[in-house]
C-alpha cells in the first residue's frame, strides 16, 4: 500500500536501535526525509552509516543529544526547518523500563524515570506541534507501553508514567482535533530486538522467559520491531486520517483489558 508519505518530513526520537530505528527505516522506505535522534553521537553515527549506504544521504538527516533537555529540542526542530521546513510527522519514542521493583521507592527514581518516560515527550511535541496547527496539518504518535494500560511486574514509575502518557495523548488529541492535527498512541508488548532489554532476560533465562511468553502472549512468541514501526508509519499517514485520539495496543494478545 503506498501511504502517500513521500517527501513528507518525519521525526523520530529515539531512533538508534530496537523500535525507533525501525520506525525511521519505514519512514525512508515509504520516500519520508527523516530525521533520526538518540542521546549517543556513536550510535546515532552508526545508523546514519547505514541507512546512507541503503538510502543514500539526501532524505536523512542525524541528530544526537539528549531529548529531555528544552534547549537541545529547540536546537534540533530549528534544524530540521532550516534544512527541509516543518515537521510533518513526529514520533516520539523517547524512554526506559529499567527501575527499580516493589513499593518503596525514593523520590529520586520516581523523578529520573518521569523525566525520560513522560516529561521527554511533553517537552518535545509541543515545539513540534505550533506549526502543525498553524498549517493546519501533521501526525504525532507516541509510544506507550502495555504497562500504562494494566497491572504487569513492570516498575511502578514505569508504569505510571506510561499511563500519564496515554492520557496525556488522548487529551492532547481532543485539543488539536479541530485544527485537522492527529495524535494517536501504539502500546507495544514484548519486543524482541539485540542490546534490548528482553534480549538480556532472554539471555540470562531463558527457559524463565520462553515458559512466560508462552504463558502470558496467546500468539506465543515476542513482537518485532519492524511490526510496531508499520503500525506507527500508517498511523503517521492519510490512510489513518479519521484516526486521532486513539491508542493501539500490539502484543501478540498479552492485555486483558478491554
Amino acid at each position: 500500500m503506498d501511504l502517500n508519505l513521500t517527501n513528507q518530513v518525519a521525526f523520530v526520537a529515539g531512533s538508534s536501535r530496537g523500535i525507533g530505528k525501525a520506525i525511521a527505516e519505514r519512514f525512508l522506505l515509504e520516500g519520508c526525509r527523516t530525521v533520526i535522534t538518540g542521546r549517543t553521537v556513536e550510535d546515532i553515527k552508526r545508523v546514519h552509516a547505514e541507512f546512507t549506504q541503503r538510502f543514500g544521504c539526501d532524505r536523512l538527516m542525524a541528530l544526537p543529544g539528549d531529548l529531555t533537555d528544552l534547549s537541545t529540542i529547540r536546537h534540533a526542530v530549528l534544524q530540521v526547518q532550516s534544512k527541509w521546513g516543518d515537521i510533518d510527522c513526529a514520533v516520539a519514542n523517547i524512554g526506559t523500563g529499567r527501575g527499580q521493583s516493589g513499593w518503596d521507592i525514593s523520590d529520586s527514581q520516581w523523578t529520573e524515570i518521569f523525566q525520560m518516560n513522560l516529561w521527554s515527550s511533553v517537552r518535545l511535541i509541543p515545539e513540534i506541534l505550533a506549526p502543525m496547527v498553524r498549517r493546519q496539518c501533521g501526525s504525532v504518535v507516541f509510544i506507550s507501553s502495555i504497562t500504562g494500560m494494566e497491572t504487569t511486574a513492570a516498575p511502578l514509575p514505569y508504569s505510571a508514567a506510561k499511563a500519564a502518557l496515554l492520557n496525556y495523548a488522548k487529551n492532547l488529541a481532543r485539543q488539536v482535533g479541530p485544527y485537522h492535527v492527529r495524535v494517536n498512541s501504539v502500546a507495544p508488548g514484548n519486543i524482541l530486538f539485540p542490546g534490548g532489554s528482553w534480549d538480556r532476560r532472554k539471555t540470562d533465562n531463558p527457559q524463565t522467559v520462553a515458559d512466560y511468553i508462552n504463558a502470558e502472549v496467546p500468539l506465543r512468541r515476542f513482537g518485532r520491531p519492524e511490526e510496531i514501526a508499520d503500525l506507527v508509519v500508517f498511523l503517521s499517514s492519510d490512510r489513518a486520517s479519521f484516526i486521532t485520539g486513539s491508542c493501539v495496543v500490539a502484543d501478540g494478545g498479552q492485555t486483558r483489558s478491554i
